[in-house]
């Protein structure tokens, strides 16, 4: 069976950190302990890519394998190293599968059992999830810390907050919101 390895991470940190090495090294060690070989062609791998989006070197070029029947499977460590959206993980999987290249998640192999397919759409919208979570705190910390700063002042003068509203008031953040920059 000539199988193929795809492998992502998309931050330098992450580069740096070699946590592209650790996934090869464990997608490694699964193809031998299912007696297969992996030829260094068929290791694909984007380095500091994002996987929100499907315009990536080494995605591109495992999917011009499989649809020149080069590979017989593919296999990845989880999905969310595929794609960060669903959408995306769901356009591949069916993109290889109907070339008859079927792909293996190493964390959670898929079958075609409906609970293995609501599996991977959970797992999926989680990944797109915190992809989107950790920018959207990023975009309401500033303001939360700024509402913060206000109220400080309020209470420093001596006035209470509900009584003499600012002008910024329209601007404060959710409870949540305000609950998340406390902890910071």
């Amino acid at each position: 069976m000539r199988v193929a390895l795809y492998v992502r991470v998309s931050t330098a940190a992450q580069v740096q950190a070699q946590t592209i090495e650790q996934q090869l090294d464990r997608l490694r060690q699964h193809v031998a302990a299912e007696g297969w070989s992996v030829a260094d062609a068929h290791v694909f791998r984007d380095d500091g890519y994002s996987g929100a989006t499907l315009t990536r070197p080494g995605l591109d070029r495992l999917r011009d394998a499989a649809r020149e029947r080069v590979i017989d499977a593919v296999l990845v460590t989880t999905p969310d190293r595929l794609a960060r959206k669903y959408v995306h993980q769901a356009l591949l999987v069916e993109e290889f599968e109907q070339v008859g290249c079927p792909m293996t998640f190493l964390d959670r192999p898929m079958s075609q059992d409906p609970h293995d397919q609501l599996l991977l759409q959970i797992r999926g919208a989680v990944a797109e999830y915190e992809r989107y979570a950790d920018f959207g705190i990023a975009l309401i910390m500033p303001s939360a810390r700024l509402c913060r700063a206000e109220r400080e002042t309020w209470r420093r003068m001596g006035l209470s907050n509900r009584h003499n509203r600012s002008p910024l008031d329209r601007h404060r953040p959710s409870r949540k919101a305000s609950r998340l920059s406390e902890g910071l």
